[in-house]
């Protein structure tokens, strides 16, 4: 079985993206992070989380995070590349708030397991879990890994189960030697791109940048509580919702063609006219040569026609 196969059908370790750790402690830790990230953090009690994003005042994308709280802390774990940017802007707003922040970069590794398999695996690798088959999305739990201390978390992003393992640097290794003995099979960054894509699952650096509204990327229905109270770049997200009706000017959508690759950044054409650009591309084993990428608004249905580097495409939904 290969790692695309593998992340399908029973068991695959691989990253999306690099990402790193931040911490987040202190009794305030909630509020403080309640005005300032797109999601419902003040709700979350220990063994929960959500994906969020940190917008500008002008509604568009500093990061996104994935947050998990653990009771006694919460967890950011954002792009490894925005890590002490985040953490500096962070700091900025801070002011007599009880909030401590830690860089937790050289603290702890995660390793990512995905596929209907993942649960099972997890169960003959770790010590402590309880049946984390049933887990919520963004549930999280201590677990044990040969006596050594690990945070788990499923967060799901090639629409299988996923698992995401916190541990020490020097154990990352050793996790993931003792993952395949277990079964489950490395995938290629080119397998976890052909995933991703046909899950329609944007990674920021690459599908969303700080160019983007989450509305054009697709992920407010993970990413934005519609029912908090403020949060920076809220009043855009509001006014395109209740006065635009949520139409934006482009949206992220999937693309499809049989063969010849695309490239990312690649303009795509619509109309006889540039109406958009790809940001991520791959080849499927399933669905042929895919891509994500933007479009102008009237051309985002599933089925129309688009041409990259001069060769028809098809867009689709997302996910494929």
């Amino acid at each position: 079985m290969n790692g695309y196969r593998a992340l399908k059908e029973g068991a695959g370790v691989g990253a999306v993206a690099p990402r790193r750790a931040i911490g987040v402690s202190g009794k305030d830790r909630a509020a403080f992070l309640q005005g300032l990230l797109t999601n419902d953090i003040d709700t979350l009690i220990g063994g929960r989380g959500c994906y969020a994003a940190w917008l500008t005042p002008q509604g568009r994308m500093l990061t996104d995070m994935h947050v998990l709280e653990s009771g006694d802390m919460m967890l950011l774990d954002v792009p490894a590349h925005l890590v002490l940017s985040t953490l500096r802007r962070l700091e900025q707003f801070l002011f007599s708030e009880d909030v401590q922040l830690a860089d937790l970069s050289e603290a702890l590794r995660s390793v990512w397991l995905h596929g209907p398999a993942a649960p099972d695996v997890l169960l003959g690798v770790l010590t402590g879990l309880v049946d984390p088959g049933s887990w919520r999305e963004y549930e999280n739990a201590r677990a044990k890994f040969n006596g050594a201390p690990v945070v788990v978390a499923r967060i799901s992003q090639l629409g299988v189960p996923g698992f995401c393992m916190y541990v020490e640097p020097s154990r990352e290794e050793e996790l993931r030697r003792a993952l395949q003995s277990a079964g489950a099979i490395p995938a290629t960054h080119a397998e976890m791109e052909a995933a991703r894509i046909e899950a329609g699952y944007p990674v920021f650096g690459l599908d969303m940048t700080e160019d983007t509204i989450p509305l054009e990327a697709g992920i407010e229905q993970r990413a934005i509580s519609f029912d908090k109270g403020c949060y920076v770049g809220q009043e855009v997200i509001i006014r395109v919702l209740h006065r635009g009706g949520g139409r934006v000017a482009r949206k992220l959508v999937g693309l499809r063609r049989e063969s010849r690759a695309m490239a990312q950044g690649a303009p795509i054409f619509g109309g006889g006219k540039e109406i958009g650009v790809v940001t991520s591309a791959g080849s499927s084993p399933q669905h042929g040569v895919v891509a994500l990428g933007y479009v102008k608004r009237d051309f985002t249905g599933p089925g129309t026609s688009v041409l990259i580097d001069g060769v028809a495409a098809e867009v689709t939904a997302r996910p494929m």
